[in-house]
């Protein structure tokens, strides 16, 4: 079996690593979760693809089968079931106290279930970076801008406070302005932690005319890179400038940075920094 699977949530990631990996030569077949990706997403009626309940991997494990699929991947936004109301298939039936006590752990816990599931149906689960690395946040900057020693200093705070909270599986991303912590992401996601930083007083944060702090992206320490990286993209840009910060701090070799010519054009034209910060 030689074809990638690509088990596919929300967001442009998927369709991003879908490209990516057939660009490089690779057959590539979509798996959409329902209830996470949209049926109507054209990107995805460009490869041969299957929606699938997240409550019937026996009816996943047979499609990837049918398509000679060696290698999963896991990529993009996966809304957390309501457990109670999927339909199961045999095979879910089977799994289903596995996964409810995985999701009592945590979502990196139920993710790493998830692999450790279509392993042991024989599958080789790897992550975005060998998929497509093409995407993976190298050293250094990414456009024009540098950060400031004072940036600097906010992301190395930053970049502590997500390794600390990101060991009890709390969130990826924090905003630091100035050495005070403006936010940290827990289960709304990067893009609405951003937007509450508007909500601070312009005393602690800095403004579109005035941008000071920055945000940070980072692998959690209880993360498996095979199911989950930090990512960014134009869209994450916006906002960060929208909030008045300085900046992106990313985990270089372990955060992803979907269309980087466009992101460096976009961080160039808005005044904002890009630089990926070995750990």
């Amino acid at each position: 079996m030689t074809g990638l699977a690509i088990i596919a949530g929300g967001g442009a990631l998927p369709k991003a690593v879908a490209q990516s990996a057939r660009a490089d030569g690779r057959a590539v077949f979509v798996i959409g979760l329902i209830g996470s990706l949209d049926e109507e997403e054209a990107w995805i009626k460009a490869f041969p693809h299957e929606f699938i309940s997240p409550g019937a991997p026996g009816q996943a494990f047979k499609s990837l089968r049918r398509e000679n699929v060696g290698e999963i991947l896991l990529a993009g936004k996966v809304e957390r079931p309501r457990f109670s109301e999927l339909k199961l298939d045999a095979k879910g039936v089977l799994l289903m106290p596995r996964a409810l006590k995985a999701a009592r752990q945590g979502d990196d816990a139920l993710l790493r279930f998830l692999v450790a599931m279509f392993e042991k149906e024989g599958f080789r689960a790897i992550g975005v970076a060998e998929a497509a690395p093409g995407l993976v946040c190298g050293e250094g900057n990414l456009g024009k801008l540098s950060p400031s020693e004072e940036h600097r200093a906010d992301m190395a705070r930053g970049f502590a406070i997500v390794k600390a909270l990101g060991a009890l599986d709390v969130g990826q991303a924090a905003a630091v302005c100035e050495g005070l912590a403006l936010a940290v992401e827990a289960a709304e996601g990067t893009d609405r932690m951003i937007t509450r930083i508007s909500t601070l007083r312009e005393a602690l944060r800095g403004t579109p005319q005035q941008k000071r702090g920055v945000l940070v992206k980072a692998l959690k320490p209880t993360q498996d890179a095979k199911t989950d990286m930090p990512v960014i993209g134009t869209a994450t840009l916006d906002a960060v400038a929208a909030v008045g910060l300085a900046g992106i701090g990313l985990e270089a070799g372990a955060s992803l940075i979907m269309d980087k010519e466009a992101v460096a054009a976009r961080a160039d034209a808005l005044g904002l920094f890009v630089t990926g910060v070995r750990l």
